[in-house]
């Protein structure tokens, strides 16, 4: 089954074509994404209706990309899956009326596909991916959840942030500190130049039992930090390292309280805060001190990507899912109440 794969939940344009009958990473055939970051830089965050607009200028050109560099046609598709949410309600509206048009004029089925359930399964793509049970830690800018996952479809919520997630503290906590937008990636890369230790914030709610998660008192400590530095480039660098460290360790020190919870041995992260280098570093270690496994997608499927809604949407069209003809957008909606496949 060779499933188009639509994602335009926000500020990113991402199409796949994944087909199921090679399978595995070769079963990707070709995927393309466009950033918004250019055009929502001046305002410093994501302008909801100029991410929609942007994703109807861009989403049929990068459509015809796609099939052309997996050597395909409209005519070869057998299902078409789209970001249905959570996200902004405007995004989504462009990417659920484009893949419910074309899956009607193909005559195939089409699906909704929930933008975490996408994030999760992602490191699934991979050859050597694991399979359920296991624990995910789903960390973006929009979500911080640690969810058990006894089958696809089947997603336990063990935690989740009170308040930022952990990628919307590392922007930001960049921001107050005069990074540029995104700040998050930038905090990362200026923090591989600080001493670590220099500064030392806390470790939130690892004090008290619970997988739940809260990150705006770390950004307070970190604004207090730098108001009262000489904000130098380097104390720039070492508070950043500082951040990232208590971010670091309090997402290993959750994870691992929630594999002890269900007896697990493996961890998938998954979300664009998974590509963080110190992290995925910190997990693999924990990981392996327990006799267990961390894994993750490669890099480029951290961040929002259509690899992730054509390879969630074929798993369940190959079960015999699908909807009828109407177009749906949930800007929330609880991964829980999702069918099992």
């Amino acid at each position: 089954m060779k499933v188009l794969g639509i994602e335009s939940s926000c500020d990113e344009t991402g199409v796949a074509v994944y087909d199921t009958a090679i399978g595995g990473a070769a079963g990707l055939r070709a995927q393309a994404l466009y950033s918004q970051i250019a055009l929502h830089a001046d305002y410093g965050g994501v302008v909801p209706e100029l991410a929609s607009r942007d994703h109807v200028r861009k989403l049929l050109p990068l459509i015809r990309q796609t099939l052309a560099e997996a050597g395909l046609t409209t005519a070869d598709l057998d299902g078409v899956a789209y970001t249905a949410g959570p996200g902004l309600v405007g995004a989504l509206l462009v990417g659920a009326g484009v893949a419910r048009s074309l899956a009607w004029a193909l005559d195939v089925p089409a699906i909704g596909v929930h933008h975490m359930e996408g994030h999760l399964l992602a490191p699934l793509i991979e050859d050597d991916a694991p399979q359920p049970p296991f624990v995910a830690l789903l960390v973006s800018g929009g979500h911080t959840q640690l969810v058990a996952v006894d089958a696809i479809g089947r997603y336990r919520l063990l935690g989740e942030t009170l308040d930022d997630a952990a990628g919307e503290a590392f922007d930001k906590t960049a921001k107050l500190m005069g990074l540029p937008y995104p700040g998050g990636p930038q905090l990362a890369k200026l923090a591989e130049q600080g001493v670590p230790g220099r500064f030392k914030f806390s470790r939130p709610m690892t004090d008290r039992p619970g997988l739940d998660f809260s990150f705006s008192g770390l950004k307070t400590q970190v604004l207090l930090a730098w108001q009262g530095s000489d904000q130098s480039e380097q104390t720039r660098a070492d508070i950043a390292r500082g951040f990232e460290d208590a971010v670091v360790d309090t997402l290993a020190i959750k994870c691992e309280r929630a594999l002890d919870a269900t007896d697990c041995d493996t961890l998938i992260v998954a979300g664009g805060v998974g590509a963080n280098a110190r992290l995925r570093a910190r997990l693999v270690e924990m990981c392996a001190a327990r006799g267990g496994r961390a894994c993750f997608p490669r890099p480029a499927l951290c961040t929002d990507n259509g690899a992730m809604i054509a390879f969630a949407g074929a798993l369940r069209l190959e079960a015999g899912q699908h909807e009828d003809a109407a177009i749906r957008a949930v800007p929330r909606w609880d991964m829980a109440a999702l069918p099992a496949v």
